[in-house]
This record gives C-alpha cells, structure tokens and sequence, in this order.
C-alpha cells in the first residue's frame, strides 16, 4: 500500500488531489486533510479526488466535463484512506457517464455523478457579464493577513481569537489563495459576497486536471454563504451557527480553457435557506471576464435555538 498522509492541507494542489489507481476503475486516496472546526475531510477534495478518479477512466476525447452532480453521505474521516469506485452508465457518441462511489470502513460517505462531452464550438453562447466595480485581486489582502490582524485584536474574547488563529493557519497552509473581493445587496435584496481565488504554487496542467482543480477551490467559502445571508458569523457577533455541513454540490463546466493559476473570480449568493438548510450558487469568472462555471450547493446551517430566542428578544426591547 502506498503512504497515505493524514495531514494539514497540503501547498500543492497536486498533491491534494492526487489519487493512487488500484485497478481499471479503482482509485485510493492519499492524503486528506480535515479543516480546522470541520466535522470531517473538506468536501471540496472528496469531489475533486472522485473527479480525478472519473476523468482517467474517460477516453481523452471525452475529456471535456459537461456537469457534476454529487452527495455527501457521511462525513469521512481523515485517518484512513478513502476508495473511489467508478462505473460506467452510458457511453455515448457525444456524451459519456460515469458514476463514483466513495467509501471508508466499509460505508459509503459520497456519491457523484457526472458527464463529459466531445466539443461543439460552433454552436450558439451566452453568458451573464462579468459584474461592475470589483476591486482587482492585487489591490486586496489575502485573508490570513485579515485573520492575523484579529488576532492581534485584544479586545476579542477567547474563542473568537481561537477561530480567527485556526482560520489564519488554514489558509497559511491551503494550496489556493483567497481573497475578499466585496459584499453587497443585489437590486432583488439578496446578499452577495464576491472572492478571488487561484492556486497559490502555480504549475502547468492539463484542461482536465484544471477542472478538477476549479471543482476543489468551488467548496471554499460556499456554505458560509446562506449562513451570513441569514446574519451569522463563527467569527464576531451572537448569532453563530451550531453546525454546518453540505449535503450536495453541483458544476457546470462552460469552458475548456480554465487555467487556476489565474485569478478567478467566484461571485455567490444565497436564494433561499429554511428548516436548518440553505442553499448557494455561484458564477465563476475568468479574471479576463468570461463566465467559466456555475455552482450550487445545500447544506445544513444549524442554529443554537436560544441563541435565536435571545437575538429575537433582543430586537423587540430594541423597539421598546
């Protein structure tokens, strides 16, 4: 067996999502990293190493990803590797299928299914602009600097210092920098937050592997989206969330040249959030201003009961 590392997040994107090939459709983990506070290893390495996985076992023809969809089962453990099974449902002229189950000790913790296509350039396009006045990524802190700058904040209580200090050594350690772009209040009263992201350690890869790559950095930062739109913060504020946890996530690939060592822009929102789950979509922009990808996800976004009761109580005596 092949040395499987259980580890912090690893500088190289390479190497978080590489994956060992056991046989024609089998595929181990090896490395996984679980975030600081994260009840599990982060989604968006699950989905990309099953990516990675379906993409060797598809005809370089194929190589194109058309969609993604996938769901998190269980939440997988860092300690032991995870098994990527792929199977084939369809194999067609233009489009091809493949499906891949995750597991860990015997249980299955992720499903994925997803499609690749043979490329139609002549046929017709449209696409959302790029969206107006975004600072531009060089203008912008990344965001261990703003985590270390809170934690020099004395007037913090402990364990919002201790959630900025973990925040900081995670993104001192990931293999895409991250940038806060802006937050507003679209012209429908929806919040949305805008982030740059790239690789930090730049390499040469091929298209696949770049979507593969786009599929990793598409889970950062996106649950935390239907939570802020609801007012919640782990950081500062009374109203934080209890659990956090996605359920599903979903890509649309709309171009077959995605290069992640550039800046792209991730620009999401919020529609809808209830029962303790909420939902996020996102676009996903190429600095240069096209529209590259689409994203959506639910998860769960659980609340402390009280805590609410207390935040309620606390604006009616604000009326008073």
């Amino acid at each position: 067996m092949a040395d499987f590392k259980a580890e912090a997040e690893h500088e190289l994107i390479s190497t978080s999502l590489e994956v060992e090939q056991l046989d024609t459709t089998l595929f181990r983990s090896k490395s996984l990293w679980v975030p600081r506070r994260a009840r599990g290893v982060f989604g968006g390495q699950v989905i990309s190493q099953a990516l990675v996985s379906a993409t060797n076992s598809v005809d370089p023809s194929y190589a194109l990803h058309v969609s993604l969809l996938c769901y998190f089962l269980l939440s997988a453990s860092a300690s032991k590797p995870v098994i990527y099974f792929v199977e084939r449902p369809r194999q067609g002229r233009s489009y091809t299928t493949r499906s891949v189950k995750a597991s860990q000790s015997g249980k299955m913790v992720f499903i994925m299914l997803c499609s690749f296509q043979k490329p139609e350039p002549l046929q017709l396009s449209h696409r959302i602009p790029f969206p107006l006045d975004v600072p531009l990524p060089d203008t912008l802190d990344p965001e261990e600097i703003k985590y270390e700058a809170f934690v020099r904040d004395n007037t913090l209580d402990p364990q919002t210092r201790s959630y900025y200090e973990n925040a900081a050594q995670d993104r001192r350690n990931s293999p895409i920098e991250v940038r806060l772009a802006a937050e507003r209040t679209n012209e429908e009263g929806a919040y949305v937050v805008m982030w740059w992201m790239r690789v930090s350690m730049p390499d040469k890869f091929e298209q696949p592997f770049q979507k593969c790559i786009l599929a990793y950095l598409s889970d950062l930062n996106f649950i935390s989206t239907p939570a802020k739109a609801l007012g919640m913060s782990r950081g500062q504020g009374r109203l934080r969330p209890s659990m956090t946890s996605s359920l599903d996530h979903s890509i649309f690939y709309y171009s077959n040249d995605i290069d992640c060592s550039q800046w792209l822009l991730l620009v999401m929102t919020s529609p809808v959030s209830g029962s303790g789950r909420g939902v996020a979509f996102a676009r996903i922009y190429a600095q240069s201003g096209t529209l590259i990808a689409i994203t959506t996800q639910e998860g769960l976004i659980r609340v402390n009961p009280k805590s609410v009761q207390r935040e309620q109580e606390q604006a009616t005596k604000s009326k008073l």
